[in-house]
């Protein structure tokens, strides 16, 4: 190889680093784009009150998307989220005060909840690693797991929340915000700590990069993989304690729809569903995309069916953007 090309080859290296920099920022910029374009269109976008109402929107998702985004970034993917949900949920507002049965345990409910979560996210992780079921199948059952457990412990049936303090979580507001906003705030802050100083989190995303070269380096691949989806399984809990308290009532349809919401979210927000790329931060502009776009319709008198549409459009674009084609030599 001669002198000359040997520059102009190591010239050219740093290129493709320039285009993957640029689409790390795209969700970002896509957000403020489309802020500034649904407020040139109206106004009223821009107002307190209807920030507030997009906060309200984003928390359950956000909380949701970061139990998912670490389970994408490993390599794998949840699809128990509504299971979770839905049986957290019910449980909460059977344990705390309500209209059906005498108990109050309020805070130790709440506690008693995020201990099923935790054990759903456990479950799925034994049964995903012990008798090596691939993690789409093993989710897919517990999500009817979860939902069938709620039913059959409602009968069909709705419970009242009374609880001051659940429901204080979506009426109560600090700063002009309700207090479940700041949850899901403080979620986010627990996921940042957990991903960039912890060891899990160091593990996730060199099991996402290459799970062989991860073992061979001494990482404890099934310890990591259980561990990963009981914490997403807190994160579930979580959402169902914000979701109970937003409807004011524990239902086994209290969870349909969130698995649409949260896997758009991580994926809009450019975490590779291949694993070992993204990050909560980015999870948080994606559940913030969707979100506004969705309040962006809605004041712009967009039609339910086409708003659907339009987001079923913006998932396939955010994969195909996320994809680095170079790696893939076969497309299944």
């Amino acid at each position: 190889m001669t002198l000359d090309a040997s520059i102009s080859s190591q010239a050219a290296k740093p290129a493709p680093r320039r285009r993957w920099r640029l689409a790390a920022w795209a969700p970002l910029i896509v957000l403020v784009l489309l802020c500034g374009l649904i407020t040139l269109i109206n106004p009223n976008f821009m107002t307190f009150g209807n920030m507030v109402r997009i906060s309200q929107a984003a928390m359950i998702p956000l909380v949701l998307g970061l139990g998912a985004t670490f389970i994408i970034l490993m390599g794998s993917i949840d699809l128990s989220v509504e299971g979770g949900l839905t049986l957290s949920a019910v449980i909460l507002s059977m344990l705390v005060l309500n209209g059906a049965n005498s108990n109050t345990f309020g805070l130790f409910g709440i506690l008693i909840v995020l201990l099923v979560g935790a054990g759903v996210g456990f479950a799925n992780g034994v049964i995903h690693v012990r008798l090596k079921i691939p993690s789409f199948m093993v989710t897919l059952g517990m999500w009817f797991v979860g939902v069938g457990a709620a039913n059959a412990l409602l009968g069909g049936m709705a419970i009242r929340i009374n609880d001051p303090m659940i429901r204080g979580l979506a009426i109560e507001r600090f700063l002009g915000f309700p207090w479940g906003v700041w949850l899901a705030l403080f979620c986010l802050l627990i996921a940042l700590v957990i991903q960039n100083y912890t060891r899990l989190g160091r593990y996730i995303y060199a099991l996402g990069g290459g799970e062989d070269l991860a073992a061979l380096s001494g990482i404890p691949v099934g310890r990591v993989r259980i561990l990963t989806f009981t914490l997403a399984g807190v994160f579930y809990a979580v959402g169902g304690v914000l979701a109970a308290a937003q409807l004011g009532l524990g239902n086994a349809q209290i969870g349909n729809g969130r698995l649409f919401t949260t896997v758009t979210a991580v994926v809009v927000g450019g975490t590779a569903l291949s694993g070992g790329q993204g990050s909560v931060l980015q999870t948080l502009v994606g559940v913030l995309i969707v979100v506004v776009l969705s309040n962006g319709m809605v004041l712009m008198g967009v039609p339910p069916s086409v708003q659907i549409g339009v987001q079923g459009l913006m998932i396939i674009a955010a994969v195909a953007l996320s994809i680095d084609r170079k790696r893939m030599r076969i497309v299944k």
